[in-house]
């Protein structure tokens, strides 16, 4: 029997409980929302896996035979008891969402066992109160509202409690009609469905938003190009490197602010969330363009840090605790002293070999830190499992070691998002794992109870089946993008001098174009001397073997899975033809 995350103390008997059709569940007297849906996830369950429905009611004593959610006092607050003997199932805690997660190990619990249950007593509780998922909803895919729900059930199974969506311009703000006009973007009904939704799993919704770098989309439009810190935004042709490069705000500028101010005051109110995330990374530009003259002035982190306090003040009036990326204050961690105490920072390290250097440095400077791993989707057609496992551990261990007061595990969308958002499902597993429970298994171990819990493979192989293939990488989409990108470059700095000089010559009497396709021919030849695709035929020898694997894993699975599979196979074919 496999429980995920697993619990602080389980103590087995030799007896077992038989789960009649006609038992019910039982909720204590004042049990609120939370408690009840957790009662109908159960039934749910039950009903899925057993075939018969379990009445829920509400009650102020248990009776024999029932599932009952009492309330209880607990050391901590988010700890739960889940006890089953003769007498029938208990959950109790003193906190609802706590009661949600004895119903999420009970689950579990059925899932393997059915109908006739293991006498047990399980205690638990976190080690880290703030667990949580960032997931790119602008990079890539504008998901149906129906899939981020499906993602919200999904950490609310393995017990996350936050839940964040990356927006920068795949919001609908009113202002944005030629923002938009591509896109499908998220509109304030689907939010507020959201945000409703996530509460009665027990997830806090957290607004991300955009706020000073990374608004590719936004600066390069006519509308808003002129607030943009490098000019001449909107005659930028678009690459998937340049996306991630530039397009930062111009801050000596007072309708950047208002700008950014008017689009907080639309988003704040769509959450009931206490949080705010304003994000604030990768400001690359700044100082470089149209406020050098200011950075000149003040220096440039000083100008970072007055910027980051001017939106974090004004989300702190709006009665929001406001998050932001540490990697531009990393630089002079003392800085974040200039910042309000609770201003939290969100640092982020995404090595398979990451040290604990920068959780160090923002705690020694006395910072409110989440640390914050990452999935290891982007910029691969399958998600690097073995990274993403390396990376994971490391970072919660770091957050334990250094009391981060949460952790805040990242699946982005860098050039595309070309992995499927479902690939992402185990490492958010390993991030809800090792965050709730200081103890770090083995990533065999740990990918067969994935195998077992979250795809129904009766094996025990699909998770390591994956993660080998995702490996038979010979030449990465990062490879790819960066090698079409350097012809790119070359490309859009010629086209957009000549549209600046309204010249119309042609190019082979423009010397720099030749000089610019030198250097990328130049560059492709490192990327491809750097690379691993001379490989590729041995990589894509492994790739068949392992497909075959998951054909032979169709039988194993559980029905609802197989279409991952499906997936899968897609998606190594399209490895096999890069």
């Amino acid at each position: 029997m496999y429980i995920l995350p697993e619990p602080k103390h389980l103590l087995l008997n030799d007896s077992n409980f038989l789960l009649p059709y006609d038992s019910e569940i039982m909720l204590s007297y004042g049990m609120k929302d939370v408690a009840y849906n957790a009662a109908s996830l159960l039934q749910k369950e039950i009903s899925t896996r057993l075939g018969y429905t379990q009445k829920i009611k509400r009650s102020f004593t248990p009776e024999k035979g029932q599932i009952a959610f009492i309330y209880r006092e607990m050391q901590h607050p988010q700890e739960y008891e889940l006890t089953i003997d003769s007498e029938g199932i208990v959950i109790a805690a003193q906190e609802d969402a706590a009661i949600l997660y004895g119903v999420q190990t009970l689950r579990q619990i059925i899932r393997q066992e059915a109908a006739i249950l293991p006498c047990l007593r399980i205690s638990d509780y976190p080690d880290i109160c703030n667990r949580g998922f960032f997931h790119d909803a602008t990079r890539g895919r504008i998901q149906h509202l129906s899939r981020y729900k499906q993602l919200a059930e999904t950490a609310a199974f393995y017990k996350l409690n936050q839940l964040q969506l990356y927006v920068e311009h795949t919001y609908l703000f009113e202002n944005f009609s030629e923002v938009c006009r591509d896109d499908t973007p998220l509109t304030p009904e689907d939010i507020m469905e959201l945000d409703s939704y996530c509460a009665e799993l027990g997830i806090d919704l957290i607004p991300s938003l955009a706020s000073f770098g990374h608004l590719d989309k936004v600066l390069k439009t006519k509308s808003f190009s002129k607030l943009c810190e490098l000019e001449n935004a909107d005659l930028d042709i678009f690459t998937f490197e340049g996306r991630m490069q530039h397009h930062t705000l111009d801050v000596s500028n007072e309708e950047s602010f208002l700008l950014v101010l008017s689009m907080l005051d639309e988003f704040i109110p769509l959450f009931r969330s206490h949080y705010f995330n304003i994000n604030g990374d990768e400001t690359f530009d700044l100082g470089k363009g149209r406020s050098k003259a200011l950075a000149d002035k003040t220096g440039l982190h000083e100008l970072y840090v007055s910027i980051i306090l001017r939106i974090c003040s004004y989300i702190r009036e709006r009665g929001k605790q406001p998050m932001f990326w540490g990697d531009i204050i990393l630089e002079s961690p003392e800085l974040i002293r200039e910042l309000p105490e609770d201003v939290i920072c969100l640092n982020w390290g995404y090595s398979e070999i990451e040290t604990a250097d920068n959780a160090r440095k923002m705690y020694e400077a006395g910072a409110c830190q989440y640390l914050c791993p990452g999935v290891h989707g982007w910029r691969h057609l399958i998600n690097r499992l073995d990274l993403a496992y390396e990376n994971v551990t490391r970072m919660c261990r770091y957050a334990h070691q250094y009391n981060a007061a949460g952790v805040l595990n990242t699946d982005w969308g860098d050039y595309g998002h070309v992995s499927d958002p479902d690939f992402s499902i185990p490492g958010l597993i390993y991030g809800a794992a090792f965050s709730w429970n200081l103890k770090q298994e083995d990533k065999q171990d740990i990918n067969k109870k994935i195998s077992f819990i979250e795809y129904g493979d009766m094996s025990g192989r699909f998770t390591d089946i994956v993660s080998e293939l995702s490996m038979q990488e010979a030449w990465t989409w990062n490879d790819t993008v960066s090698y079409k990108e350097a012809f790119d470059r070359a490309q859009k700095k010629t086209d957009r001098q000549i549209r600046m000089d309204a010249k119309e010559l042609p190019v082979t009497e423009n010397k720099s174009w030749f000089d610019a396709l030198q250097k990328a021919d130049d560059e492709q030849a490192k990327i491809m001397k750097e690379s691993n695709v001379y490989n590729g035929r041995q990589a894509n020898q492994r790739i068949d073997e392992l497909t075959d694997a998951l054909y032979g894993l169709l039988h194993n699975v559980d029905a609802s899975k197989r279409p991952l599979i499906h997936r899968y196979l897609v998606s190594s074919r399209l490895q096999k033809i890069i």
